[in-house]
């Protein structure tokens, strides 16, 4: 009868756009890319380097993204992974192993920006700043015999991580540097970038509005659970890159500053640096939504304990909004945990999966103005897709069962009621969760 009405069955049938969201996470890889480090750390220890080069860089590539190319002769060879808006480029031989990334041009000497870089380099277990000519880079290397896949996978971590992230910074703070090597880097349609800052800015003034009209004192708990939860949306929804994901960053460490500040100055201050964001044209927005390859991640992966309690710990913190009229907060509570995880966290990739699922139900009309055409929630008659909702839970079910044999949804619990009533079980079912391998 629902299909009837709302034509849900009509819409599964019809692509989505490959739209990408959230942070890239390298803790997604299925069983046989696991097994493919084994192979590697064993073919090491049995002094099969080359071998053992061979099963790594496959460990390491994302077949759906290509984010690795490998290529061998003997004990030759070369590679390039790709990480944001860098690229690392390196070669090995029967005596090294090389890799360097290309941060910025600085066609003139500069006194400040060698100073920055002599003491970041104090920051590096691995790799090191250096400079070739008018080109500054970053690099890595080891003898061939001592490049096992730990050292590998850690120092090239290093490289590409802290290159992608440098090389925004450096040329933002030093106008003396140039932009180089990012030719690899696909820009978005101005379609979909005018989408991305529209529903931004909507969410970013639906949460300045809120809060103008609650108490900063009383509500301090509940004004910092909206201001983390819009910030963590926007970082997995909108996917913003360069300097303005470096702004938003900032605005997060506003909070989590370990200092002896009350809550409520706190979020003054990241008040004040979400207006400013805010207060952005779209020149200043639309150069830093593109699309890019990773093959590392950021955040380090956690023991599913520290989700379970993230999610737990919000979610009691629910109830007093829920039932003294304030279900915007709520829902933002409930939001708040799961995002904070998505956030801090490199989560498994079922758990990615049904975090995005809980966002399409929570900002369908996002979706649907990005194209997507697989809808979970009726805007217009307040309708949760239930059979949609339980059909993509198992399907997400059925694709990682191979690498988690015990992950299962508990659909008994899951209630359809209302937004804030489904976000609160759903919610605790992800907490719920067994993710043994």
């Amino acid at each position: 009868m629902l299909d009837k009405i709302f034509g849900w069955k009509k819409r599964r049938s019809e692509p989505d756009p490959e739209i990408s969201f959230g942070r890239y996470s390298d803790n997604n890889k299925p069983l046989e890319k696991v097994n493919r480090w084994s192979e590697a750390d064993g073919l090491f220890k049995d002094k099969k380097i080359y071998e053992s080069f061979d099963a790594f860089f496959d460990y390491l590539l994302d077949d759906g993204i290509q984010n690795v190319k490998h290529s061998r002769a003997d004990n030759e060879g070369s590679f390039c992974i790709y990480q944001g808006s860098k690229i690392v480029r390196g070669s090995y031989n029967k005596e090294h192993l090389k890799a360097e990334v290309t941060l910025a041009r600085m066609a003139t000497p500069s006194v400040p920006v060698m100073r920055r870089l002599l003491e970041m380099n104090f920051n590096l277990y691995y790799s090191r700043y250096a400079l070739d000519s008018e080109r500054l880079c970053m690099r890595f290397d080891t003898d061939t015999f001592n490049a096992s896949p730990s050292k590998l996978y850690y120092g090239l971590k290093e490289l590409a991580t802290r290159g992608d992230k440098q090389d925004d910074l450096l040329v933002q703070d030093f106008t003396i540097l140039e932009t180089v090597d990012t030719e690899h880097v696909t820009p978005l349609p101005d379609e979909e970038k005018e989408v991305k800052r529209r529903f931004m800015q909507k969410w970013i003034a639906d949460v300045l509005d809120t809060i103008q009209n609650l108490d900063a004192e009383k509500f301090s708990g509940g004004i910092a659970y909206l201001l983390l939860s819009l910030l963590y949306r926007i970082d997995f929804l909108i996917s913003p890159e360069g300097k303005l994901l470096n702004e938003f960053e900032k605005i997060v460490q506003l909070y989590y500053k370990k200092d002896d500040r009350p809550v409520v100055e706190k979020n003054r201050d990241m008040i004040e640096a979400v207006k400013k964001i805010h207060a952005k044209t779209k020149e200043e927005i639309f150069p830093y939504l593109f699309r890019s390859k990773y093959t590392f991640s950021i955040a380090m992966p956690q023991t599913y304990k520290y989700v379970s309690d993230a999610i737990y710990n919000a979610n009691q913190n629910v109830t007093w909004y829920r039932d003294n009229g304030y279900p915007f907060i709520a829902r933002q509570i409930t939001e708040y945990g799961i995002s904070y995880c998505q956030y801090s966290y490199s989560l498994p990739r079922p758990v990615t999966e049904l975090f995005l699922l809980f966002m399409m139900v929570n900002y369908s009309e996002y979706f649907a103005a990005l194209g997507f055409k697989r809808l979970y929630y009726d805007t217009s008659n307040k309708k949760l897709n239930e059979e949609g909702i339980k059909e993509r839970i198992e399907e997400i079910e059925e694709q990682w069962k191979p690498k988690y044999p015990h992950f299962q949804f508990k659909f008994d619990s899951l209630k359809f009621t209302s937004l804030i009533a489904f976000d609160l079980s759903f919610t605790n079912g992800v907490e719920s969760l067994n993710l043994e391998k």
